[in-house]
C-alpha cells in the first residue's frame, strides 16, 4: 500500500473526492473555500472554479454539468461558464444550519443533509432531490450529515450523523427514494475520529474517514471493522475510489479543523491524497437525472 499526496491545494474544509467514468477525471471541492477542483488521475491539469456559497456537495448531472448543494440549498452548475443557478432554497432551522454532504442514488436522484455548522444542536435534515428537481424530507434531528451512501444493490443506504459517533443503516425503497427502520450499523470510539465521508466498495465494503484522528476505516456488510488505514493528516475528511481500473482510493483533508481543540499540523494539511495497492476495487458513482 503506498500514500502519496498528489495535489497541494490546500483546502481549507476539503470534501467530496468524486471520479467520473467517462471523463477520466478526478473532482473535490473545498466547502470552506468555496471552490471545486478536478484533475486528472495523478493530479495533473487542475481546474478551479469558485461558487457563490459555502458548498456541502456536488455530482455530475446526466444531461452534462453538476448538482450542488450549497449553503442555502440545491444548485445546477455549468463548468463551461462557471455560473451557478438556484434549483431549490431550503429554508433552514437556524442561521448556523448549511446543507452538506450528498450523492446520487441508482435512480439518478441526489441525496444530501444538512447541518449545524456549530456541531452542536440537532437541527440538520436529511433530504432527496428528485430527477423533477422537487425536494422530499426522508430524515431529521440530525447534528452533523456526513457520508450517505448505498451497499451495490441499493437495497441498504448508509448515513452518518458525525456527532453521533455512528454510521446508521436505513432500508432503502428505490422506487420511492423513501427509508425505513433505521438502525446503527457501527460506532467510532474515541480513537477513530468521528465518521465523515463515505464509499461503499465492490465488495460492499464501507470505507468512511474518520476526521480529527487520522483514520480511514474499512467495515464489511454487518458493520465488523475490518480495516483501519493511518494518514499523515489528522483532518481526514472523505474518500472515493476512482483511477481507470476503480482501484485507487482518493482522499481529501482539511488545512485547519472547524472545531476547537483539533490542531491540524504539517505541510500535507489540505492536500488531495491517493491510495494504491489496497487490492480493492469502487463502483462507478451515477450521475443526477434531473
Amino acid at each position: 500500500m503506498e500514500i502519496k499526496p498528489i495535489v497541494d491545494c490546500k483546502t481549507v474544509l476539503g470534501e467530496g473526492p468524486l471520479w467520473d467514468v467517462e471523463t477520466q477525471k478526478i473532482h473535490w471541492i473545498d466547502s470552506l473555500g468555496n471552490r471545486i477542483f478536478r484533475a486528472d488521475e495523478n493530479g495533473n491539469g487542475v481546474e478551479s472554479w469558485s461558487v457563490p456559497a459555502n458548498i456541502g456537495s456536488m455530482a455530475l448531472r446526466k444531461d452534462g454539468g453538476a448538482v450542488l448543494s450549497l449553503a442555502d440549498g440545491f444548485y445546477l452548475f455549468d463548468f463551461e461558464t462557471g455560473k451557478s443557478e438556484l434549483l431549490h432554497r431550503i429554508s433552514h432551522a437556524g442561521p448556523t444550519v448549511r446543507l452538506n454532504d450528498g450523492k446520487v442514488d441508482k435512480r439518478g436522484r441526489f441525496v444530501a443533509g444538512s447541518m449545524d455548522t456549530t456541531e452542536e444542536a440537532p437541527l440538520g435534515v436529511l433530504y432527496s432531490l428528485g430527477t423533477d428537481h422537487k425536494v422530499t424530507q426522508i430524515d431529521d434531528h440530525i447534528t452533523v450529515s456526513n457520508g450517505p451512501c448505498w451497499s451495490p444493490d441499493h437495497k441498504i443506504f448508509y448515513f452518518a450523523d458525525s456527532r453521533s459517533r455512528a454510521i446508521w443503516t436505513y432500508d432503502y425503497d428505490l422506487d420511492t427514494g423513501a427509508v425505513a427502520n433505521k438502525r446503527k450499523f457501527c460506532d467510532f470510539g474515541p480513537e477513530d475520529g468521528l465518521p465523515d465521508g463515505a464509499t461503499v466498495d465492490a465488495e460492499g465494503c464501507v470505507w468512511s474517514a474518520g476526521v480529527y484522528k487520522s483514520k480511514i476505516h474499512r467495515f464489511d456488510p454487518s458493520g465488523k471493522r475490518m480495516q483501519v488505514i493511518d494518514m499523515p493528516v489528522v483532518c481526514v475528511a472523505s474518500v472515493m475510489f476512482g483511477g481507470p481500473a476503480l482501484d485507487r482510493l482518493y482522499v481529501t483533508c482539511m488545512l485547519r479543523a472547524p472545531v476547537p481543540g483539533v490542531v491540524e499540523t504539517g505541510p500535507l494539511a489540505g492536500s488531495l491524497f491517493v491510495i494504491d495497492g489496497l487490492g480493492v476495487k469502487g463502483l462507478p458513482e451515477y450521475r443526477f437525472g434531473g
